[in-house]
């Protein structure tokens, strides 16, 4: 069967597994954009802990993904096998571009500018929330842009705990020798990736602008 009629034939399948693996994407970004922006906003207030927490993060980042699964298994209320596993190991490696990136918008600010703002009579949580934050979501967005895109490519190894995704069919198509499988996880994944970086692109291309 070559790649265009099994493609055809399993159309359901795929865009099922397609909003899965779209699914599991949301779910991590979502909750690594409420754990990293915070905690950006709080080491820019407190230097001593950057480099204990960028550090950390960075280790996390360098761990294989399919080891960083088989590690969160074991281990009791995150683990096991399924899709609670997956968001963790997701949320995991998307942590850091966006924690890197929401420090570095907010410490990147003119120091003009938050002179200007200190002089006008305002507190340091005022500046943050006024001055900082605002100047700084382009970059923050764009470290949430790499997330995604990161996300989207390691989702597909979450077919290997359980839960699902495009990674179904590429494992399958592994086992099968065939790369029309492979491809009916392959290719969405793609056109995933390109879709969600093109989209965050553009919204972050409008915030630099305004």
């Amino acid at each position: 069967m070559n790649t265009y009629t099994f493609f055809v034939t399993h159309r359901v399948e795929i865009f099922s597994t397609t909003l899965e693996h779209v699914e599991l994407v949301l779910i991590a970004v979502v909750i690594a954009v409420a754990v990293a922006t915070p905690l950006g906003i709080f080491i820019v207030q407190r230097p001593a802990l950057r480099t204990v927490v960028l550090g950390v993060a960075s280790v996390f980042q360098t761990i294989p993904s399919l080891a960083l699964f088989g590690f969160l298994i074991p281990i009791p209320f995150i683990g096991g096998i399924g899709k609670r596993t997956a968001v963790v190991a997701l949320v995991v490696y998307a942590l850091l571009p966006i924690l890197r990136n929401t420090y570095v918008g907010l410490t990147g600010i003119d120091a003009a500018v938050l002179e200007a703002a200190t002089a006008m009579g305002m507190t340091p949580w005022q500046v943050m929330w006024r001055v900082r934050l605002p100047l700084a979501l382009s970059v923050i967005l764009a470290g949430i842009r790499t997330a995604t895109v990161i996300t989207i490519g390691v989702a597909t190894i979450a077919a290997a705990i359980g839960a699902g995704g495009l990674g179904t069919f590429i494992f399958r198509g592994v086992a099968m020798v065939s790369d029309a499988v492979i491809l009916a996880g392959a290719i969405p994944a793609a056109l995933l990736a390109l879709l969600a970086d093109g989209l965050l692109a553009l919204l972050e291309r409008r915030l630099r602008v305004s």
